[in-house]
């Protein structure tokens, strides 16, 4: 059986880190793009949860997963 691609956890962080730390402060406080920036981190945070529930299923169900990194990865 083939391993079921899924993003790297990496890229999650990085989102995080991003809009956390630069894009949140690149905008005024009590704004609606403050309050859109707090809705982004909260979504990702969601997508990352997801992720790994989705994750926890496969390994329940001995599907293996694979972390991509790109979707230019060379096919096997």
């Amino acid at each position: 059986m083939e391993a079921i691609p899924v993003p790297s956890r990496i890229h999650y962080e990085l989102l995080l880190q991003l809009l956390e730390k630069k894009t949140i402060l690149a905008v005024d406080y009590n704004t609606k793009q403050h309050e859109k920036v707090r809705e982004l981190i909260v979504t990702v945070r969601k997508a990352l949860a997801l992720q790994k529930q989705f994750e926890e299923s496969c390994k329940q169900a001995n599907l293996p997963i694979e972390y991509q990194w790109s979707l230019n990865e060379t096919e096997k």
